[in-house]
């Protein structure tokens, strides 16, 4: 403070020393400066004024004009690479003006030289692929499409891509009829993407294996065994047996209407009369001459009480049977369905008998037929003209049908 006085009245404070104190006219002897006292901060008196109000914000500074962009100057690769880009994409529109006009073979040049200028795009590759397939050159297209799932995975290309790739490959091997490595490479396509076209092809692809499997098992030699030993058991009462036998018997000769018969009779000794109907007509299906196949169906809905329906099988029987061998047999057995049919219909009235005979749908639309109601009126005045009529085939068969529903009486 003392100097801060001094500097203030232009005393210089510094010649008078405390250690010359004792050199000081001024001051009595033995006086002694008292140690200095501390100072003690005052604190502020609380301001009973209110506060003032804050300043008004400071207007926003304008933004800082944006730093002037450098010019970048491409490397000389980076040129080499936008030039093999750009020259690769001119490649490729001219293999697709190729392959548009099926030049397939200069379609696959172009697309060749795209790839090769700059391999990082996976379509080259693919529709390279799609070239060699359209030109019937299928190892090639093989390969190419190998090759492309093999650079796309480096490149990350899309799953779908890599799925039509799969399916390109699939349809190559299609085409060379190797089927199984047709079916792997769509199960590939599927497991990356589904798509309703591989799938339809997939499908396709696993009906022709499995026929191609049941040609492959086609041995007449062996189904003529085997439709032997399913007689002999058969014969021995093991019906069961019987049935794998001429399953196996079918399967080794499909196109042999006997096995199917066969089996039919085994089915009716087993009670399975649904099956041995199946079997039935499937045997007059492969071979429609085959007259025991007719009998063996006449039998069955015989046993089932379809009377009307045995009648008609027995009557295709006897179309079929041209030689007349079979002839005896047919009357005897058409002769025991008569009496069945009799019997059941013994006590009906008409009404009754045409009741139960519109309830077949066959029956109903014959009736309700024009030409077949003017037919039925004239045979009511002359019978006779009946037997005129039944020399059409067609009309042959829509009376037979009434007949053996009863609606016509015969004696």
């Amino acid at each position: 403070m003392i100097e801060v006085l001094g500097v203030a009245m232009g005393i210089d404070m510094q010649s008078f020393s405390r250690d010359g104190e004792d050199d000081f006219a001024g001051l009595p002897p033995g006086f002694k400066y008292p140690p200095p006292k501390a100072r003690t901060p005052q604190t502020p008196a609380a301001s009973t004024s209110k506060t003032p109000p804050a300043p008004a914000p400071a207007p926003a500074s304008a933004p800082a004009p944006a730093p002037e962009s450098e010019d970048v100057e491409m490397t000389d690769e980076d040129a080499e690479e936008a030039k093999a880009k750009a020259d690769a994409l001119a490649a490729k529109a001219q293999a697709t003006e190729h392959y548009k006009a099926q030049r397939f073979s200069d379609a696959a040049e172009y697309f060749k030289k795209a790839w090769d200028l700059w391999p990082k795009d996976i379509t080259f590759l693919s529709n390279l692929g799609a070239s060699y397939l359209e030109a019937k050159e299928y190892d090639q297209c093989i390969a190419t499409c190998e090759l492309a799932v093999e650079e796309g995975r480096g490149l990350r290309t899309d799953y779908k891509m890599i799925a039509k790739i799969f399916g390109r490959i699939g349809t190559a091997y299609t085409a060379k009829n190797d089927l199984v490595s047709a079916k792997k490479y769509f199960q590939k396509s599927l497991a990356e993407h589904r798509e309703a076209t591989i799938l339809a092809k997939l499908q396709a692809t696993e009906k022709a294996i499995a026929e191609a499997d049941r040609q492959a098992y086609i041995d007449p030699a062996k189904s003529a065994s085997a439709r032997e030993e399913g007689n002999a058991a058969f014969k021995s009462g093991d019906f069961a047996k019987a049935v794998k036998l001429y399953e196996e018997s079918i399967k080794r000769d499909p196109a042999d209407a006997r096995g199917y018969n066969n089996r039919a009779a085994a089915y009716m000794k087993l009670m399975a009369l649904a099956e041995a109907l199946k079997d039935a007509d499937k045997a007059i299906e492969v071979d429609p001459t085959f007259v025991k196949a007719y009998i063996r169906k006449a039998t069955i809905l015989q046993t089932m009480r379809e009377y009307s329906k045995a009648l008609e099988a027995l009557q295709a029987a006897s179309s079929a049977d041209t030689a007349n061998a079979h002839a005896q047999e047919i009357q005897a057995q058409e002769f025991k369905i008569q009496q069945s049919l009799f019997s059941q219909r013994a006590d009906e009235t008409e009404e009754q008998t045409l009741e139960r005979a519109m309830k077949d749908p066959e029956v109903a639309q014959i009736m309700a037929d024009p030409v077949m109601q003017q037919i039925l009126q004239q045979a009511q005045g002359n019978p006779g003209a009946l037997q005129d009529h039944m020399k059409n085939p067609v009309v042959r068969q829509k009376i037979m049908k009434l007949i053996n529903a009863g609606i016509i009486k015969t004696r």
